[in-house]
């Protein structure tokens, strides 16, 4: 907790770096930095950061922690990245706080960073299945060291991203949730009929990556599949950028001008249409030609060519469950099957 896996003091979850450093006088400042926490954007929300730091403090001073660490293990960079977990773990501090503290906090004091963290990109209801996805949290990995024009620098590689999808009202045994024609592993909540999974992908293409040879994922595309009647009865569509392809030229003056530039990537519309086949291999559609005797052909010409007509259908795979990361979908592993 004192330093990070590369033994760096100054990227732990407790830094103790102007705690009382022998070094110097600027170190010896009796300041303990808790750089697990993200920077407010309102003076109130870092008011309840503290508040929640001494209230806290103070219960463990009254009743000390003896239990055993819990080696959480890949369920940190898994299920604790979605807003759902989240908000049931600090639900768990907040009962905490509540019973052994005698502190009345409340998790709706919480909501300002949730929506800050994890905000909205869209929501729906098909067939009274309520659907939404929200941002989820990914950690970027810092790449090799890298010559440029001001000296030697290091890339972080922030082309993949990662979104949470739930849905409620739903029946596993008839319908599947797919994204771009991959089964997404939902795990069920304590709530019936409600469903959770994260889903990660790659954003955009930068010159200098992690993946470099690993296409783009976007445009996201969920379809709700009905496996009894093979049909999607529907489905929306997420963008990372302005579907039109429209480049911003000034940040956004406010909030809610933030909001409706988010809004514009979602589309609760524009589902995949068709049979449904569930498949392997991709599928491609064929040119063939074929003699027409049942039209007048002029001498010079033998033949035509013309499409095949086919039946337009929906091909969607399952990718088997990570078991390290048993909560996200990872598209990036279906161009490994390809």
């Amino acid at each position: 907790m004192l330093t990070d896996i590369t033994g760096n003091t100054h990227r732990s979850e407790f830094c103790i770096d102007k705690l009382y450093s022998p070094d110097s006088s600027s170190g010896r400042l009796g300041i303990l930095e808790l750089r697990a926490f993200d920077m407010p954007p309102h003076s109130q929300m870092a008011l309840l950061q503290m508040l929640l730091v001494r209230a806290l403090v103070s219960t463990f001073w009254k009743k000390p922690y003896k239990h055993n660490l819990v080696r959480w293990g890949t369920r940190l960079h898994d299920q604790f990245l979605l807003e759902h977990y989240v908000k049931e773990d600090i639900k768990a501090v907040v009962d905490y706080l509540n019973e052994e503290g005698g502190y009345e906090f409340k998790l709706d004091w919480f909501d300002p960073f949730f929506e800050f963290r994890f905000p909205l990109y869209g929501m729906t209801t098909i067939n009274n299945m309520h659907t939404e996805i929200r941002a989820a949290i990914e950690p970027w990995h810092v790449l090799g060291e890298e010559s440029g024009s001001q000296g030697t620098s290091r890339y972080v590689d922030s082309s993949v991203e990662r979104l949470q999808v739930k849905i409620q009202n739903f029946n596993e045994e008839r319908y599947v949730l797919t994204c771009n024609g991959v089964q997404i592993p939902l795990v069920k909540t304590n709530i019936e009929g409600e469903y959770v999974s994260g889903v990660r992908y790659k954003a955009w293409q930068p010159w200098s990556a992690l993946h470099p040879t690993i296409g783009v994922d976007t445009p996201l595309t969920f379809d709700i599949i009905d496996t009894w009647n093979k049909k999607s009865i529907g489905g929306f569509n997420y963008f990372v950028s302005h579907p039109g392809g429209r480049s911003y030229d000034t940040f956004p003056v406010n909030s809610y001008e933030a909001e409706s530039r988010r809004i514009n990537r979602y589309w609760d519309f524009n589902h995949s249409q068709g049979e449904v086949e569930n498949y392997d291999p991709v599928v491609g559609g064929k040119l063939v030609i074929q003699e027409r005797k049942d039209v007048k052909i002029p001498k010079k010409t033998q033949r035509i060519i013309e499409e095949k007509k086919e039946v337009k259908k929906l091909y969607y795979h399952q990718m088997p469950r990570n078991k390290e990361y048993p909560f996200t979908l990872d598209l990036r592993q279906r161009w490994m099957k390809q």
